[in-house]
């Protein structure tokens, strides 16, 4: 499964000393304003007492909240995430062989990289299917009633669904650049 990341370029950097001064700030004590202590630098003594559990707990929770934010979440919805991990089993089944992290073995100018797929014609789910279905030059048809024969896998052949499902996921990892798809045991 892909591991997303947020983050914000030029944002301040959460540390328990920037902590500390927003607790200042919260608790009434402005830094350098007439808060306790000389010059208003010292924080109120309650806080000082949390201070080192504060600025223990603070960073990890922040970074927590930060994480299971809704604005950090993947819009690929639940089901969107199985139909990946069937496509994923299925291209492992039946592709891999030739097609390792999108790559071919057999004819290194028919990848599954996007570049590969529009100079050959294959950019669309739908053509991919067809060509997944009946085969296309050196690639062999996986449909179940792909003909002429000579063109066709002598291995197992695909349902017309399992074949829509290993488009759609060719599809989409080729706009994605092929990442790498953790693939759980069928």
């Amino acid at each position: 499964m892909q591991l997303l990341q947020c983050s914000s370029s030029g944002s301040t950097n959460i540390t328990p000393r920037f902590l500390a001064n927003k607790r200042t700030v919260v608790a009434g004590g402005m830094r350098g304003g007439g808060g306790p202590g000389r010059d208003g630098d010292e924080a109120p003594r309650d806080l000082k007492r949390a201070g080192f559990l504060g600025a223990a707990v603070a960073p990890p929770l922040v970074a927590a909240v930060v994480a299971l934010s809704p604005l950090c979440l993947s819009p690929v919805s639940l089901g969107q995430t199985a139909d990946i991990q069937r496509g994923a089993v299925l291209f492992r089944r039946a592709c891999i062989g030739c097609h390792d992290s999108g790559g071919n073995i057999i004819q290194p100018g028919a990848t599954l990289f996007m570049k590969d797929l529009q100079r050959n014609g294959v950019d669309t789910e739908e053509e991919i299917y067809r060509v997944t279905y009946f085969g296309k030059g050196r690639m062999p048809g996986f449909g179940e009633n792909c003909t002429p024969r000579g063109q066709c896998t002598f291995g197992p052949r695909l349902q017309e669904e399992e074949i829509k499902e290993l488009a759609k996921f060719v599809k989409l990892q080729a706009d994605q650049g092929w990442p790498k798809i953790e693939i759980g045991e069928e």
